[in-house]
């Protein structure tokens, strides 16, 4: 049930949120770091 919930919240990610992969993370905002932080939690989650 973990697994699945972390997976829907994952695709979620990849449809709503904007992709960070190709900016510099060390110029990134406070809450632009938020999403990135957010995005990488859900994924490692959603991998194990």
């Amino acid at each position: 049930m973990k697994k699945i919930a972390f997976k829907t919240l994952a695709l979620l990610n990849r449809v709503l949120l904007p992709r960070m992969s190709k900016r510099d993370l060390t110029k990134l905002k406070k809450w632009e770091k938020a999403i990135v932080a957010w995005r990488y939690w859900v994924t490692i989650h959603a991998i194990e």
